[in-house]
């Protein structure tokens, strides 16, 4: 496929007046290349463009009028709060910020066209508001800018201090996009739904650019209901585990995704007791893949491939991973290098060097395991799903599948707790009904190793989540 990000969506064979649905709103792609152009034309030469990225038409518009101009593109979740939205326009130097044709939705800034003046307001000083007419038409005839470019700043969740911007070349997302329609056999017959949210790698990069690189239809639903997937007709579909939880538990519409070709889930490990309800009620094995912002997708299960539960896959055509491990373990930090990588944090070169290794391998930070035939299983991050307890490592993620086989229990989360004797002892967090504490216990001892059963046992209504439904140790009650 050419280099060039968008030449397919300029070069797509037969249009239809539906090519892209977002949230019921049909459009062309004629129709997205004429509003895009017009808003490439006003931000032409800009340094930075936000975008406010609700999931609407919109915001498509506004992403591709910025990659079309050349100018790196920052989404901004919607639901960001004054101090995040504030550090991630300063930052990342934004001077524009695009949103919905009306002005700032509320949240974003003082209305259209105006600046915000306040200082730490919400569209920040020297910010620009600028609404974005999905209506609008203009041509863009200039040349794509070089694949080197940089195409998104990134923010990362900001678990370890403020979100560090990741700098994601044109290149990198074409390389991913490419290697994932030759692991998923995503052609442009598919038709790609789902109602992920426009400020992630899954639901933009993938599960928007994917589908425009690839020619395939795209339905996005708005929100990722049960029955709006039901209805959305795809061959292709896209969800995290929550969404995939909640069609499970929805049976008339898990019935009506038979007809697809291939589920896809990723964000967060798929609990296998989800893996096995969407097979019955589906007829599908969901396929599972691993990334993250800073490497977009690496690893992926392909449509050819066999599908296990816990297992993310086969690196992608120029990946290389590794595990670095003690001597004898058989799960360690996850490794890899090739195409699709960041180009390094927005200026935070400490952090760029730090997150590589001395020969230039990118860290991932997750703990992995690597089988015979090249399948990698993810068990967890190393600063809180790798626990060292009485001389074991144990990861925290198959702990948690564990749990998630007893039928009483609906979520899990463990981690490791500081230990006088045991260094660190193993603490379940759990929503569960009608089971205690030592049946918990006992039900993990009789499925893994005795060393990895649970020690203590929390009950909560809800583990903390974030917008793609991975759970948020760090808000955890202590244990």
């Amino acid at each position: 496929m050419s280099k060039a990000l968008l030449a397919a969506l300029a070069s797509a064979g037969e249009d239809r007046p539906d090519a892209l649905t977002v949230a019921g709103r049909p459009c062309s792609r004629e129709e997205l290349l004429g509003a895009a152009g017009a808003v490439a034309a006003r931000i032409a030469g800009a340094p930075v463009v936000a975008v406010r990225a609700e999931a609407t038409l919109e915001t498509v518009v506004a992403v591709v009028g910025g990659l079309l101009a050349g100018v790196p593109v920052v989404p901004l979740p919607p639901d960001s709060g004054p101090a995040e939205r504030d550090h991630i326009l300063r930052d990342s130097g934004a001077t524009l910020l695009l949103t919905g044709v009306g002005g700032a939705g509320g949240d974003a800034g003082p209305g259209a066209g105006g600046q915000d003046s306040r200082g730490g307001g919400r569209g920040g000083p020297g910010v620009t508001v600028m609404p974005v007419d999905a209506a609008e038409r203009a041509d863009w005839a200039k040349p794509e800018p070089d694949e080197a470019a940089t195409a998104f700043i990134l923010y990362t969740s900001g678990t370890t201090g403020a979100p560090k911007g990741a700098l994601i070349s044109r290149r990198a997302v074409a390389a991913g996009l490419d290697g994932l329609a030759d692991a998923w056999a995503w052609t442009p017959d598919d038709t790609l739904a789902h109602g992920l949210p426009l400020f992630h790698v899954h639901g933009l990069v993938l599960g928007v650019l994917g589908a425009l690189r690839v020619g395939s239809r795209l339905v996005h639903t708005g929100r990722p209901r049960p029955e709006a997937y039901a209805a959305a007709g795809g061959t292709l579909y896209f969800g995290v585990p929550t969404v995939w939880h909640r069609v499970a538990g929805d049976p008339a519409a898990a019935r009506a995704l038979r007809g697809a070709r291939l589920l896809v889930s990723g964000s967060a490990p798929l609990p296998t007791p989800v893996f096995r309800e969407l097979a019955e009620l589906t007829g599908h094995q969901v396929v599972e893949r691993y990334g993250m912002t800073e490497t977009l997708i690496t690893v992926a299960t392909r449509a050819d491939g066999e599908r296990r539960p816990g297992h993310v896959g086969v690196p992608l055509p120029g990946v290389r991973t590794r595990i670095v491990a003690e001597p004898g373990a058989e799960i360690g930090e996850l490794e890899v290098t090739g195409p699709t990588l960041f180009d390094g944090y927005l200026n935070r070169p400490e952090a760029t060097a730090a997150s590589y290794a001395a020969d230039g391998w990118f860290r991932t930070g997750d703990i992995a395991a690597i089988g015979p035939d090249g399948t990698h299983r993810i068990v967890g991050r190393a600063s809180t799903d790798m626990i060292k307890s009485g001389g074991y490592r144990i990861g925290a993620g198959e702990v948690e599948n564990a749990l998630l086989d007893h039928p009483a229990v609906r979520e899990a989360a463990v981690v490791g707790a500081p230990h006088e004797d045991l260094g660190q002892e193993i603490v379940a967090y759990v929503v569960a009904d009608g089971v205690g504490e030592a049946e918990l216990i006992d039900f993990v001892a009789g499925h893994l190793s005795a060393h990895k059963r649970p020690r203590k046992v929390r009950f909560l209504e809800a583990l903390p989540r974030n917008a793609m439904g991975k759970p948020q140790k760090r808000l955890l009650p202590p244990a």
